[in-house]
């Protein structure tokens, strides 16, 4: 019954910090349009890529019988009946061999796909850390307000976005990072696990399963000690802040006000 009740009392004060700062019912809309925005981009760069592989069509040469010095190079159909590999190498034929091309771009058009969807992924993190991060400092505007509503900050949730991007940038870039690192490797062991499907393994998929879960825990206890380092940020940050703006003396009345309740309850 005492589990109910501090649960209730916490969403209690929630909703009363809300209404004070009624601005953060509407900042995941932002969130909302930051992770959009990165979506869109990585469906753009991907498609791109991907036509870029089923680009024109590529020829090379192939020898039939005899060995040819031009074998498995490119070439045209058009003009190779009259150059002059038809006459160094009798049977050649100027054949189809892929789409696309035989450059930097297209020997390691898969890495970059990788690369594509592992910014994607530390992207997206990155803008939901941020809004964790914002609605944790204006939050902890109100918490840390000795006096409220009159010492909550004129617009709190714009102020801790700033404060986000300007002091808090890097820690977000970190644990984001190692956040899509253990989510793109998920994604790995999905494509592995779908391969070896036909196959039938049983213990490549009893490997990959407890591998699979591993990483999903992983997964899940990164998200938390994130969300948690996010807000002892913010925290750290304003109750400094606060705690600065004031004078000894109103410190030392605002300890001597906490002892006598401590005493009045314990004594």
């Amino acid at each position: 019954m005492k589990i109910f009740e501090d649960y209730a009392s916490s969403w209690y004060w929630i909703l009363i910090a809300i209404g004070y700062i009624m601005s953060t019912l509407f900042y995941p809309i932002i969130t909302f349009i930051l992770i959009a925005i990165c979506i869109s981009y990585w469906a753009v760069t991907a498609v791109d890529r991907f036509l870029a592989t089923s680009g024109e069509a590529v020829y090379k040469i192939m020898a039939n019988k005899t060995p040819c010095q031009y074998a498995n190079e490119m070439c045209v159909p058009e003009t190779f009946n009259t150059s002059n590999v038809t006459k160094l190498c009798p049977g050649a034929q100027c054949t189809f061999a892929f789409y696309g091309g035989e450059g930097f771009y297209y020997k390691y058009i898969l890495i970059f796909q990788l690369c594509n969807v592992f910014v994607f992924l530390w992207l997206v993190n990155f803008s939901i850390a941020l809004g964790q991060c914002t609605l944790a400092g204006a939050f902890a505007s109100y918490y840390w307000a000795f006096k409220k509503p009159a010492d909550i900050p004129t617009c709190p949730l714009f102020s801790s976005f700033g404060r986000a991007i300007r002091y808090h940038t890097g820690s977000l870039a970190l644990g984001s990072l190692i956040l899509a690192l253990v989510q793109f490797i998920r994604i790995i062991l999905e494509y592995l696990d779908h391969k070896l499907k036909a196959y039938q393994n049983s213990f490549a998929r009893f490997l990959l399963c407890c591998l699979k879960c591993c990483f999903w825990c992983l997964e899940k206890f990164i998200k938390f000690i994130n969300r948690n380092a996010y807000i002892m940020a913010v925290r750290q940050r304003n109750e400094y802040k606060f705690i600065r703006s004031y004078e000894l003396s109103e410190i030392i009345n605002a300890m001597q006000h906490l002892l006598f309740r401590i005493i009045r309850n314990f004594g």
